[in-house]
């Protein structure tokens, strides 16, 4: 084996490790990815956790996260070595969350940085353009917190927005990668595209239902108060029938086996997720078990040639105007 060889093979064990240190679902879903997507996507998925970890800074107050989410996005304009480390060890030794696989992250941002450098350049313009959005997104969300350093989101506009900005962008980033398949994905560009953001708000909503209690006690008010719970649960079912039909599309085209999966996984963990909330409030979650049991059933359909996810949703879901995840004007 070459030195590069090593050096490649290294990074790519530090980068699944750091994966496994600060992700559930995502660790499970994007070693299943063919390469060169699954170092493209867990690459992704990283910078997207370094802007989370900001968003979600518990120890520092509404300036420094948004200081910090616009550095990161100078960044990826400018990523200097020198720069990012001294960025890297700032961010590291403040704190901003006491969970240690982000703070362990955060140390490693130049690995993260050096391993989209060595993407294929047109991925690497993908996720850093992407990753952008978001992390000034995420700072005007951040700038209209209150007095308290509470974000509160008033309306179901608001929630879909901050939907679209978090989660929304994501999808589209993640099609543009499976876009990048040539041939076999190229015939269905245009229904990945109009199921994109939705495909990405789906996974965001459920989880703010899941979490609406702790969030509040973190720092984020992030379900409308005026808003029917029943209202809330009905887009989130329109959105996963969409991110259904998102992945059912890539089935039936021919993409590859480990894409399918990958986009399958998180919306089947997503509905029953969303089932077991719906049954006893926020913070339920769904077992061990189960998640194996969904893991298993979608690989069976997978080697039997079924459909791997359902059209989930219910009959007024179905009947929802196609239309995706509201974009921010």
């Amino acid at each position: 084996m070459t030195d590069a060889a090593r050096d490649g093979t290294g990074r790519r064990d530090e980068l699944q490790a750091l994966l496994g240190e600060t992700s559930r679902t995502f660790a499970l879903a994007i070693p299943r990815l063919p390469e060169p997507r699954m170092t493209e996507v867990t690459v992704a998925y990283l910078l997207f956790r370094i802007a989370d970890t900001f968003e979600d800074a518990t120890t520092w107050g509404i300036p420094a996260r948004v200081a910090a989410l616009r550095e990161l996005a100078d960044l990826l304009d400018d990523p200097a070595p020198g720069r990012l480390a001294d960025c890297a060890r700032r961010w590291h030794d403040a704190a901003p969350v006491e969970n240690a696989g982000y703070l362990r992250l955060l140390a490693s941002t130049p690995l993260v940085f050096e391993a989209l450098g060595g993407l294929e350049p047109a991925a690497a313009a993908l996720i850093a353009g992407h990753t952008q959005r978001t992390c000034l997104g995420m700072a005007g969300f951040l700038a209209q917190a209150d007095a308290d350093g509470v974000l509160r989101l008033q309306t179901l506009e608001e929630l879909r927005a901050y939907c679209y900005t978090v989660a929304g962008i994501v999808g589209e980033m993640l099609t543009e990668l499976f876009l990048l398949e040539g041939d076999v994905v190229a015939p269905i560009a245009p229904r990945l595209r109009e199921r994109a953001a939705a495909f990405g708000e789906a996974l965001q909503l459920v989880n703010i239902l899941r979490d609406a209690a702790s969030d509040v006690c973190e720092g984020r008010a992030l379900v409308p108060p005026a808003v029917a719970r029943a209202e809330l649960f009905a887009l989130a079912r329109a959105d996963l029938l969409r991110a259904s039909e998102y992945t059912l599309a890539l089935q039936a085209t021919g993409a590859r086996r480990g894409i399918v999966a990958f986009t399958a996984l998180p919306i089947l963990l997503a509905i029953a997720t969303l089932e077991r909330v719906e049954r006893a409030g926020p913070g339920a979650k769904i077992s061990r078990a189960e998640v194996a049991r969904l893991i298993t059933l979608m690989e069976t359909n997978l080697r039997l040639g079924r459909p791997v996810v359902r059209l989930a949703g219910s009959a007024a879901a179905a009947r929802r105007p196609a239309a995706s995840a509201r974009k921010p004007g």
